[in-house]
C-alpha cells in the first residue's frame, strides 16, 4: 500500500512523517507542538523494538484503520526476527451485521441524505459479550496480539498500543471506498458512510478512546500505513499536560466545494493546485481536527479531543461544567472570493437541535469579514414586507421547476467590507454572497445548515444538493426582518485602552453563548484568562508571537487559529511587523447559562 491514489481519494497531500519549515511569516499548513528530543519514533522495526518483549499486545484504536495491511507490516518484522506470534482479530466478536444495523437504524434518519440522531449507546453494543469472552491468548504463541477496534474490550492484560486516524483521512479513505463503517458488510456512498460515521461511530469511538486515554502505552499515528510514527503513552500525557497549561494549534484542512473561491489557493501555493477551489479551512472544528505534535523532526498527529479527555477543565476553565468535553467555539474560513453565493440557510434552534439530532447546543453563528472584494455583501435577515406562504411557495416552484428564485425580494442584502461582524443566531435566514473571506466564528455543532435555496447549482459530483425547506420553515425567525435587521451588524465598542493598544468589544447576539473582542496593539498586549479557555485569530499583521506565562513561546501568522487554554492563566502577544497587529479573541460568556 504506496500508492496514496489507491486508498484515499482527495487533492490533499498525505502529512508528511518529517516536518518541514515554512517560511517566516506564512501560513504554516502543518502546524505542530515542539517536544523534547527523542520523544516521536518511526517504522514498524521501532515499533516492534518496542513491543516485542511483551507477552501479549493488545492493538485498539480508531475507525479508518487498514487492520489488516497493518499486521502484516508488523507480522514481516516479527518474523524476520524469529519471533513466533498469535493473532486475534476483535472482528470475530462483532454481532451479525444485520443485528447491528438494527440496533442503529432509529439513530440515522431513515432516507434523510444528511441527519440522524446522536447514538445513545457504547462501542461495547457492537458486540457479542460471549464471543468477545472467547478471545484467548494462545499459549504455546512467544507473542500474543489481538487487534482491531475495540479490542480492548476482551480483557487482556497486555501492552495496549492505541492506532489514531485524523478524521479528514478517514473520509478520503470512504471516497476512495477502501473503509466503510464499524461493524458494516456493507460498501455504500461516502455521504452515507460520513452520516453513521457523525452520528453513531465516532461518538462510540470517542467514549472509547477517552476511556482508554489513561491506559495507554504506545500512542500511534497511522495516517501513512506504510510509516507509522508513535510515542510512549506517559509521553504522550505529559504533553498534553503542557498544551492545556499554555498553547495549542490544530491541524487545518481544507475542502473544496461548489461555491468555493481561489483566495486560499492563491495566497497557500503550497496547497495542492489542482483542486477546483477551496471553499473551507477547517482552522477549529475540533469534532474532526488533529493536533500535531513534533520532536525533532519527526509529526505525530493525534485527534483534538484528547486534550478535553485529558483535562477539559483546564481548557475550558468556567464553561468545563456545561460543556463537558466538548470543545464549544468553532472558526473556518468561507472563502468565496471568485466564488459564488452559499446556499440560502438557516440553523436550528436548541430545542430542534436536542430534540431532533441529540445535540446538546445548536449551530449558533457569526460571519467576521477576513479579505472581501469591492461589491461584497451578506445576505441577513428579511425583508420588511416578507410574507412567510409567499416565500415557502417561491422556494418549493423554484426547487420544482428548476427555476431561478429573486432572493432579494425576500432577503436583505448588506455591504460587507473587511473586519465587519455579521451576527447570525439560530433562526436567522442568512449566506455569505461572492467575494468574501469569511472567517466563520461559531458554535462548534457544523453540519446543521437547513438549506432552502442554493442558485440552481449541482455540487462537485454533478448532483444537486439536497434542500431541507420544510425544517427551514420549522426553524425561520420572522421577526428579524426591515430595520430590525440592524440588530444583527455588530457595531464595535471600545473596552479599553493603554499605550500602544486597544481592546474593542464586537457585541454579539444574546443568543450566542459566546463573546467576541478585538485587540489591536503596536507592540504587545498582556492577557489574562480569567478562568475562561480563549479562542484567537490573527486579522491583520504579518505575524505575533505569543509567550506564555509557564515560559513557552510560539510565533503565528496572518489568518492562524490558536486556542489558550484557561489554565495558561496569562499571556503576552507581541507584534513581529512594523504595522498595527489585529487579533480577534473569543470565549465562552461568564453569564452564558443565562442564554440557554
Amino acid at each position: 500500500m504506496t500508492d496514496t491514489e489507491s486508498w484515499r481519494k482527495t487533492t490533499q497531500r498525505l502529512a508528511s512523517a518529517k516536518h518541514t519549515a515554512t517560511s517566516s511569516g506564512n501560513y504554516e499548513l502543518y502546524p505542530s507542538f515542539p517536544l523534547e528530543s527523542g520523544k516521536i519514533a518511526l517504522g514498524f522495526e521501532a515499533l516492534v523494538d518496542l513491543i516485542a518483549n511483551s507477552n501479549s499486545v493488545v492493538l485498539d484504536g480508531y475507525g479508518g484503520v487498514f487492520w489488516e495491511n497493518f499486521r502484516s507490516r508488523l507480522e514481516d518484522v516479527f518474523k524476520a526476527r524469529g519471533v513466533r506470534t498469535a493473532w486475534v482479530n476483535v472482528e470475530a466478536a462483532l454481532r451479525p451485521s444485520a443485528e447491528i444495523e438494527s440496533l442503529l437504524e432509529p439513530f440515522l434518519g431513515g432516507e434523510d441524505p444528511i441527519f440522524g440522531r446522536r447514538f445513545t449507546g457504547s462501542l461495547e453494543d457492537f458486540f457479542d459479550a460471549t464471543k468477545l469472552e472467547g478471545l484467548r491468548p494462545d499459549s504455546q504463541a512467544q507473542l500474543n496480539l489481538i487487534y482491531g477496534c475495540g479490542a480492548s474490550l476482551a480483557g487482556w492484560n497486555g501492552l495496549l498500543v492505541y492506532l489514531d486516524l485524523p478524521k479528514n483521512e478517514i473520509q478520503f479513505r470512504a471516497r476512495a471506498g477502501k473503509v466503510t463503517n464499524l461493524g458494516s458488510r456493507l460498501l455504500t456512498d461516502a455521504k452515507t458512510i460520513y452520516k453513521r460515521l457523525y452520528f453513531v461511530d465516532w461518538i462510540v469511538l470517542n467514549r472509547h478512546k477517552a476511556e482508554l486515554l489513561e491506559r495507554i502505552d504506545v500512542i500511534l499515528d497511522h495516517q501513512r500505513p506504510t510509516e507509522p510514527t508513535f510515542m510512549r503513552g506517559d509521553d504522550f500525557r505529559a504533553t498534553l499536560e503542557v498544551m492545556t497549561h499554555n498553547f495549542f494549534r490544530a491541524r487545518p484542512w481544507f475542502e473544496p466545494g461548489p461555491w468555493g473561491g481561489q483566495w486560499i489557493k492563491k495566497h497557500l501555493p503550497e496547497l495542492p493546485q489542482d483542486a477546483p477551489n477551496y471553499a473551507w479551512s477547517f482552522e477549529l472544528i475540533t469534532p474532526e481536527n488533529g493536533l500535531m505534535l513534533q520532536s525533532d523532526s519527526l509529526l505525530l498527529e493525534v485527534s483534538f479531543d484528547f486534550v478535553m479527555y485529558h483535562d477539559h477543565r483546564a481548557v475550558l476553565g468556567h464553561a468545563a461544567e456545561r460543556f463537558g468535553f466538548e470543545f464549544p467555539i468553532r472558526f473556518d474560513w468561507l472563502d468565496t472570493i471568485d466564488g459564488g453565493n452559499l446556499s440560502l440557510q438557516v440553523h436550528p434552534s436548541p430545542v430542534y437541535a436536542s430534540t431532533h439530532f441529540g445535540e446538546s447546543f445548536t449551530q449558533d453563528e457569526t460571519y467576521y469579514i477576513l479579505e472581501c472584494e469591492n461589491d461584497a455583501e451578506v445576505y441577513l435577515g428579511f425583508q420588511e414586507d416578507i410574507a412567510p406562504l409567499e416565500f415557502r411557495s417561491a422556494l418549493e416552484h423554484s426547487h420544482e421547476h428548476a427555476a431561478p428564485l429573486e432572493v432579494k425580494e425576500f432577503v436583505q442584502r448588506h455591504p460587507a467590507k473587511k473586519h465587519d461582524l455579521f451576527l447570525i443566531p439560530h433562526g436567522t435566514i442568512h449566506c455569505s454572497g461572492a467575494g468574501s473571506l469569511v472567517l466563520e466564528i461559531s458554535a462548534t455543532p457544523y453540519i446543521f445548515t437547513f438549506k432552502m435555496y442554493d442558485w440552481l447549482r449541482l455540487d462537485l459530483d454533478g448532483k444537486p444538493r439536497p434542500l431541507n425547506i420544510a425544517r427551514a420553515f420549522e426553524n425561520l425567525d420572522f421577526s428579524r426582518r426591515g430595520t430590525k435587521v440592524q440588530e444583527l451588524v455588530s457595531k464595535p465598542v471600545l473596552l479599553e485602552s493603554g499605550n500602544g493598544w486597544q481592546v474593542f468589544k464586537l457585541p454579539t447576539h444574546p443568543d450566542h453563548f459566546y463573546d467576541i473582542e478585538r485587540l489591536e496593539f503596536q507592540n504587545y498586549f498582556d492577557a489574562r484568562t480569567e478562568n475562561n479557555g480563549h479562542v484567537l485569530c490573527l486579522v491583520e499583521g504579518i505575524s505575533i508571537m505569543l509567550e506564555t506565562a509557564h515560559g513557552l513561546s510560539q510565533p503565528f501568522n496572518y489568518g492562524e487559529t490558536f486556542v489558550i487554554p484557561a489554565a495558561a492563566g496569562s499571556y503576552r502577544l507581541r507584534n513581529q511587523g512594523s504595522k498595527l497587529a489585529k487579533v480577534v479573541r473569543a470565549f465562552v460568556r461568564p453569564s452564558s447559562e443565562a442564554n440557554t
